[in-house]
């Protein structure tokens, strides 16, 4: 923890109040940033959208909030994560409000890129969050708040219903009201964080945007990030590529298969406030060693060929119940890398939480974007469904082996690594 954070003092509750308004506000937030998920589908029928019309209106708000990322977590750095984060979820509201009257492909598409805002959240929240809590217990707050991710199920459970009873456009005139409403519940029962109070009280000059992209020249802000296109954005990607995934090679239903990535979905994003736990007590370097191990086992048998399906399988293949066994602690243990992830930005970087948050949560966000995309194209020139996991397991495999040897390395210098430990 800084020098900043230690000085300035808090009232007793005022920790876990910001905690969990903060980790309310994200899943609000990301229950915005998934809404085209299931809206989409119904505008995709009423313009007679293609294929790739479609993809780009669901990834829409998917890539901007993945790059804004950066801007929102130097901002909140500069002007305070209760006043960034407040004007964020305002933002995407009122983006989320007027695409409701939108009735064109293009203004459906600039609407997207508002909704996107609310995405880039993430950033702010965890620059926000972080200085109330000290080092030791800046893991478990992060995870909790990382938990939010639920917010995604949320909008796949609850939005076909207020679609069927009222049309898409309810759905997202409702989602921008309850966001909105939260952006104001948000400021008026919150505090600026400690770190920025102090800045503020001893007038301490903003840095240059220089000095706030600094440690990106450190490879390691890098490895970081892709352990978060792999842990975060391979999440997101399976999350999408299930349901297309189970019914092109189990021959499930539509509906069994949503519900199965919905379920996917739920615990994934809740057991990251444990992986948070665990990287406080056992230490990040040690769930992120177990978690990339786990992961290339699961992706290594996920990518042998289906026993039986849609089209012809061998006898030895995977079978629905083991796929979807393997898949459920793949995506365990991806959530606990992504709270072990975090752990790491504020003990390295306490300084630069906005700027290096911002890079690592854009390269998880990009991950969910590229990789879906990518996971169709290897379909389309192999004509091998698991070759989705084969690319996952080359990613692990090259995140594993660069974490193992930055350690090595390390250990010979004869550094003494941070509490996260990489």
């Amino acid at each position: 923890m800084s020098v900043i954070e230690k000085a300035q003092p808090m009232s007793a509750g005022e920790p876990a109040k910001a905690l969990w308004i903060s980790t309310v506000a994200f899943t609000l937030c990301f229950a915005v940033w998934t809404i085209f998920a299931i809206i989409g589908i119904r505008i995709k029928q009423d313009l007679g959208l293609n294929e790739a019309e479609f993809g780009l209106l669901v990834g829409t708000p998917v890539l901007t909030g993945s790059l804004v990322r950066i801007v929102l977590g130097i901002w909140t750095g500069r002007y305070g994560g209760r006043l960034v984060y407040t004007l964020t979820m305002l933002a995407a509201a009122l983006a989320t409000f007027l695409l409701s009257y939108a009735q064109t492909y293009t203004q459906m598409l600039i609407a997207g890129l508002g909704v996107g805002l609310a995405g880039g959240s993430f950033a702010v929240g965890v620059a926000y969050v972080s200085p109330f809590f000290p080092a030791e217990k800046q893991g478990t707050a992060l995870g909790i708040f990382g938990a939010g991710n639920v917010g995604a199920a949320v909008t796949k459970f609850a939005a076909p219903f207020v679609l069927l009873a009222w049309g898409w456009q309810a759905v997202a005139e409702i989602w921008a009201v309850c966001l909105a409403l939260m952006a104001i519940v948000f400021w008026f029962t919150t505090t600026d964080d400690p770190a920025y109070r102090l800045r503020r009280e001893r007038r301490v000059a903003s840095r240059s945007f220089a000095e706030e992209f600094a440690p990106l020249q450190n490879v390691q802000v890098w490895r970081f990030s892709l352990y978060y296109f792999f842990a975060f954005g391979g999440f997101v990607a399976l999350s999408l590529w299930l349901p297309r995934y189970l019914v092109g090679v189990y021959g499930f239903n539509l509906e069994t298969a949503g519900m199965i990535a919905a379920a996917y979905s739920i615990p994934g994003s809740i057991f990251r406030a444990f992986g948070g736990v665990l990287s406080d007590k056992k230490g990040a370097r040690s769930v992120m060693y177990t978690m990339l191990a786990v992961s290339a086992v699961a992706t290594l048998i996920l990518s042998l060929p289906a026993a039986s399906g849609v089209g012809t399988g061998p006898a030895f293949g995977i079978t629905p119940v083991i796929f979807i066994v393997v898949i459920f602690v793949l995506g365990f243990f991806m959530s606990l890398g992504k709270a072990a992830v975090y752990k790491h930005i504020p003990v390295y970087y306490p300084e630069n939480v906005g700027a290096v948050g911002g890079i690592v949560g854009m390269m998880g966000g990009l991950g969910g974007f590229i990789l879906p995309i990518a996971f169709g194209l290897l379909k389309d020139m192999t004509g091998l469904w698991s070759s989705c996991f084969l690319l996952l397991f080359a990613i692990v495999v090259i995140s594993l082996i660069w974490m193992h040897l930055s350690v090595k390395q390390l250990s010979r210098q004869g550094h003494s690594a941070p509490l996260a430990a990489t």
